[in-house]
C-alpha cells in the first residue's frame, strides 16, 4: 500500500466519529432555535388577533354610540368575546376592559400565560358623519 493511501486511511479512522460528536452538540441548538421560532410566530399571531378584535370592538362601539340608546360596556365586551372566540393559539383567555365616554370609546385587551403578556389598547372617537354631511351641504348651498 502506498504511503498516500495509508495516510488517508489513518485520517479517515481518526476523524470518523467526530461528525457524530459535533452533530450531537449542534442538534439541541437547532431544535431550540426551531422551537423558539414557532413560539414567536404563535405569539405574534395571537397579538395581531387580539389587537384586531380590540380595534373592531372600538369601531363597533363608536358606531353604536351614535344611536339613540347609546352603547354599554357590557355589549362591547360581548362583541369582543364573539370576535376572538377560538382564534388564539397561545392566549385563549383574552380579557377586555371597555370604557365608554361621551365622545370616545377605549378598548384595552390583554392576556397572560406563563410569564408572557399580550396587551393592546385602541381608542375610537365617536363621530357624527351625518351632521358633517348636512353642514357641508348647507354651507355649499
Amino acid at each position: 500500500m502506498s504511503d498516500r493511501k495509508k495516510d488517508k486511511s489513518i485520517l479517515k479512522k481518526k476523524y470518523q466519529g467526530s461528525l457524530t460528536v459535533e452533530a450531537a452538540y449542534l442538534m439541541p441548538v437547532i431544535g431550540m432555535i426551531l422551537a423558539v421560532s414557532i413560539l414567536a410566530l404563535f405569539y405574534f399571531h395571537d397579538k395581531n388577533i387580539i389587537s384586531s378584535c380590540a380595534y373592531e370592538t372600538a369601531v363597533v362601539g363608536s358606531t353604536k354610540a351614535r344611536e339613540k340608546d347609546g352603547v354599554s360596556p357590557d355589549i362591547l365586551i360581548r362583541a369582543f368575546q364573539e370576535r376572538i372566540h377560538g382564534k388564539c393559539i397561545l392566549f385563549p383567555d383574552a380579557a377586555v376592559e371597555v370604557q365608554v365616554k361621551e365622545n370616545m370609546i377605549l378598548v384595552h385587551a390583554y392576556s397572560r400565560r406563563k410569564g408572557m403578556t399580550v396587551s393592546t389598547e385602541h381608542r375610537m372617537k365617536v363621530t357624527d358623519p351625518e351632521k358633517y354631511i348636512r353642514d357641508f351641504r348647507r354651507i355649499g348651498k
